[in-house]
């Protein structure tokens, strides 16, 4: 009597398969074992149920957080049915409700709508933040950090974008947008595949990460970057290149865009 258990787990974030496992065990098919095969066999569906829990918990849901997540600090920063925690620059609301919407768990920008850039309720210093989006070819989009209200929408910019409709590697995916490039990467993936993202702030250390991968760092500050803000389209904003504690925001540039999985923890200072 052969039995086998087969588990097989989703990558929700990279929308494929991986390779099952499975565990096999055989047993004589001997008169007199009735008892031991049934044992047995109550065992192995009891380490198969017990397996596909921890799979579940190791791959949550989309909007959702693992409980070892929720013990390092993250929150959800959408909660994949609303748009709480999230409103326009200097208004209480997001107040174009067809143009930033919720579909099927994606905060979805839909194309050629103006909803204005969006933000969020609270305001950050030092933390890491994670978040999946998709673009079709063509479109662009950004998430900004360190966004002061008093001078509007700018700030540091993580570049969304399809890179073969830009010439400055400044402007392209990963870069602080038009200040410091990202190192080479593999291409974006276009929807319906994602991308998951990850920017971390810790003292006045910055890194940008793509799809697993570092792409780029710099210190807030540094001469260097002082220096590249000064070439840049931002040379007349005060302060601009310095760390300051302020909002999240992602831009609306009128092309289509979703994101999900958009969580962060507040980080101690270095």
């Amino acid at each position: 009597m052969k039995f086998t258990l087969l588990s097989l787990f989703q990558n929700r974030s990279r929308r494929r398969e991986e390779a099952p496992f499975s565990l096999t065990f055989e047993l004589p098919d001997v008169g007199g074992y009735g008892l031991l095969k049934s044992t047995l066999l109550t065992l192995l569906l009891a380490v198969g149920t017990s397996l596909s829990l921890l799979a579940a918990d190791a791959v949550p849901s989309p909007n959702t957080l693992t409980e070892a997540q929720k013990a390092a600090g993250w929150k959800l920063l959408f909660d994949g049915k609303t748009t709480v925690g999230w409103r326009n620059l200097k208004k209480p609301v997001i107040t174009t409700t067809n143009a930033w919407v919720v579909e099927d768990g994606w905060l979805r920008k839909v194309a050629k709508v103006r909803g204005g850039d969006i933000i969020t309720t609270g305001q950050y210093t030092d933390f890491e933040l994670e978040w999946e989006w998709r673009i079709p070819p063509k479109a662009n989009n950004g998430m900004k950090y360190f966004i002061l209200e008093e001078r509007g929408g700018i700030g540091h910019e993580y570049q969304m974008i399809d890179d073969t409709v830009v010439r400055s590697p400044k402007q392209m995916t990963g870069s602080f947008y038009d200040v410091l490039p990202p190192k080479p990467h593999q291409p974006v993936q276009f929807a319906p595949d994602s991308n998951h993202s990850r920017v971390l702030v810790q003292g006045h250390h910055v890194e940008h990460w793509l799809n697993g991968e570092r792409i780029l760092d710099y210190e807030l500050g540094s001469e260097d970057v002082l220096a590249a803000v000064a070439k840049s389209k931002f040379k007349s904003t005060k302060g601009f290149g310095t760390k300051v504690t302020g909002h999240i925001l992602f831009t609306d540039h009128t092309d289509e865009a979703a994101l999900r999985n958009i969580r962060i923890r507040e980080l101690p200072a270095k």
